[in-house]
């Protein structure tokens, strides 16, 4: 069971990836992670758990990591008290007051004296030094505060670590203004970098903002106001002008025009007239429509899509997993190597420990200590990600993890379903032998679901035949019995198999429904399904960069008609679901694979290919399994997708080889002597605040997705 928990002013980087791995750790969690835009930790419940207990221990996991934290169950309505600022920081500010008071006393008075003439004494030492400590001490309380409490949990190396022991370090040699600045510098770089990331998270949500607060629902011919939970299949809905649909239904009274930008990424407005069906999250832009609804609000395209991605950051990016295990090492490592500096001053020139300039190697320690915070990493990477998704919502794609939106760059093979992926799926009846064989195919296909049957069965206008002992083999086709006599309608295959021999030579392209009674054909019914504009253009260029083949359960003349209008490509035809299935393990050989489809038959392929990709027109079935949804069924978005995916990966990647490049850069110059406290800040925060900008361009660069 997942259950979403909200951490409200969760800003520590470092803290998120620790929340995330002690609640997994608890007896009664699966597993857990946390959405950064949202800041909602996602918790995969075991079956048995108290919900009161549980809430308290991981409240108490994040008391731990960082203050002010208001913990609780997502649906818990919860009143926020605003942080008294003054309050909060009182020590601090007392402390940077002694600070700048004692840097005053000791550098303006001299100045003073050669001015206008006087003896005034600055002030000398001990007072000086013992009122720097005083200073410092409360200026780093609250760091202070969360070390220990960190220490009492065996959270020893963080970034609080890093800061206290390298300021620390350059006080007790006598750095005293360079140690006070740098946690000054600090503290002022985390509340920039802690906007930075908030300015991220905001960009990133607004990108996906589809909540709908409140439902007109037509009551006893009066409007009243529910809110869209409390909607049940068959209420009216009264859509106004500039209101968001907020349950999945049809058009009942009234048409307009729709704008599924938000939904689709579709600019051009939709026209909707009675009896159209209509998508929860679109915007009535026109004349006031009456819609019964399809389907409650949780189970409507609007709360599906908000679900999907507000559990994207469950299934994490590879590089969002190795930054994770890297930033819970390199802390540890780090501490060691500066005491390894430290070290080797000792043994080979020890008059220079403690100087108290680039010379000491505690000094150059020290410096070592303020570079090496992790905070860029940790915090651009999932954003990069995060923003992707985003973004990829915003088109109309929707990534159900990370970790698809990284695997979708490296895909080698594409196979593609035909009917309603390349083809619209709308069939219509070309031709028909024979009266008699359409009263009989309409009279048995009535009892299937399947497209074709119900082409069928709509341009039949002759009454039907009573027919009985109905069964279906999909892939295949139906039988019964008609006046007592096996009535058999399906593909040729089907008839074959029944001893019934069919020429199909002689016939033109399409998709067959052959009918056979009591052991004799009686006929054929010939049904087309046009190829969609976009395909041909989308999937040649697919073959120009990736393995393209096309799978279907479609006869080999139809077939082979839709792969040459797309350039020749590779085709299999007349598969059954279980031979789709096999076709493309062997066509996938060791390499990333994605397939497209949208019905029942292809769920098995779905599931098992590297990346499934669905249609927004798919079956349930079909979208539960699949990795990647494309809205509104246009297949020119998946590759929009791979490119949104593949600037992601370039801009985390940046991020990465930044990060490391500049803090390597430092680390040396510091080992070497060549660097100074206050300038390694850059390399901590400044770098921080540069990657998380960086990652921003996801959202902003549009070059890449036309």
């Amino acid at each position: 069971m997942v259950r979403k928990i909200a951490m409200e002013n969760l800003t520590c980087s470092n803290c998120i990836s620790k929340v995330e791995r002690r609640s997994s750790r608890l007896p009664y969690v699966n597993s857990a992670s946390f959405n950064y835009a949202k800041q909602i930790l996602m918790v995969d419940f075991k079956e048995e758990y108290d919900e009161v207990v549980a809430l308290k221990e991981i409240k108490g996991i994040v008391d731990i990591l960082e203050d002010n934290i208001i913990t609780h169950y997502f649906e818990d309505v919860v009143e926020i008290k605003k942080v008294n600022f003054f309050k909060e920081y009182s020590w601090v500010i007392f402390g940077m007051l002694i600070i700048t008071v004692t840097f005053f006393a000791f550098r303006i008075f001299p100045i003073i004296n050669n001015i206008i003439g006087t003896n005034l004494t600055p002030l000398q030492s001990p007072y000086r030094e013992i009122l720097y400590w005083v200073g410092y001490i409360l200026l780093i309380s609250k760091l202070l505060k969360q070390q220990i409490k960190g220490i009492r949990n065996f959270d020893i190396f963080n970034e609080n670590t890093l800061m206290i022991i390298a300021t620390f370090a350059a006080m007790f040699i006598g750095k005293y203004e360079e140690s006070v600045g740098v946690v000054i510098l600090y503290s002022v770089g985390e509340y920039l970098q802690t906007r930075a990331v908030q300015h991220s998270k905001n960009e990133i949500s607004a990108l996906v903002n589809l909540k709908v607060d409140y439902a007109n629902v037509l009551v006893n011919n009066k409007i009243v106001v529910k809110d869209p939970t409390s909607i049940i299949v068959g209420d009216i809905v009264v859509i106004k002008h500039g209101e968001r649909i907020p349950v999945d239904g049809r058009v009942i009274e009234g048409s307009t025009s729709l704008n599924t930008s938000e939904l689709t990424g579709e600019t051009k407005l939709k026209t909707v007239k009675l009896g159209d069906d209509v998508l929860s999250g679109n915007i009535n832009v026109g004349d006031v429509i009456h819609i019964e609804a399809m389907k409650e609000y949780k189970n409507s395209t609007l709360a599906r899509i908000i679900e999907l991605i507000e559990n994207s950051t469950n299934t994490k990016s590879k590089r969002e997993l190795f930054i994770t295990k890297f930033a819970k090492v390199y802390t540890p490592i780090v501490v060691g190597l500066a005491l390894l500096l430290v070290v080797y001053g000792l043994i080979f020139d020890p008059t220079n420990v403690l100087v108290a300039n680039n010379s000491g190697y505690v000094y150059r320690a020290a410096i070592f200590l303020v570079i090496s915070c992790p905070c860029s990493l940790v915090l651009s990477v999932p954003l990069s990600y995060y923003a992707g998704i985003g973004t990829s919502a915003k088109h109309g794609i929707l990534f159900k993890g990370s970790t698809y939106l990284q695997a979708i760059t490296e895909v080698e093979t594409i196979a593609l379903d035909k009917t309603g992926t390349l083809t619209y799926g709308d069939f219509f009846v070309q031709e028909v032998s024979n009266p008699e064989t359409l009263i009989l195919a309409a009279s048995i296909e009535k009892f299937s679901s399947h497209p074709i049957a119900k082409a069928i069965v709509e341009y039949n206008k002759e009454p039907v035949y009573t027919i009985k002992n109905i069964k279906e083999i999909p892939g295949f086709g139906i039988s019964g019995v008609y006046n007592k006599l096996e009535l058999l309608a399906g593909s040729k295959s089907f008839l074959s198999n029944n001893g019934i021999t069919v020429d199909a030579e002689k016939l033109p392209v399409g998709s067959y429904t052959f009918v056979a009674l009591d052991k004799e054909f009686i006929g054929y019914i010939i049904v087309k399904d046009e190829l969609k504009e976009t395909s041909m253009e989308t999937v040649r260029e697919f073959t120009k960069h990736y393995d393209t083949v096309m799978l279907t359960g479609d006869n080999e003349k139809s077939a082979r008609d839709i792969a040459m209008q797309l350039g020749g490509i590779e085709y299999y035809s007349e598969l059954l679901p279980e031979q789709k299935l096999e076709k493309f393990e062997e066509i996938r050989t060791n390499s990333v694979s994605l397939f497209v489809g949208d019905g029942i038959n292809d769920a098995p392929l779905l599931k098992n290919a590297d990346i499934g990709v669905s249609l927004g027109s798919a079956t349930d079935l079909a979208i539960e399994v699949s990795d990647v949804i494309i809205i509104n069924n246009d297949i020119r978005l998946l590759d929009k997708a791979i490119k949104i995916a593949k600037k992601t990966r370039r801009i985390s990647g940046e991020n990465i080889i930044f990060s490391l490049v500049v803090k390597g850069i430092f680390l040396v110059m510091s080992a070497l002597g060549f660097m100074w406290m206050w300038l390694s800040i850059f390399a901590d925060v400044g770098v921080a605040i540069l990657c998380v900008l960086n990652a921003l361009r996801i959202i902003y660069q549009k070059k890449y997705l036309e």
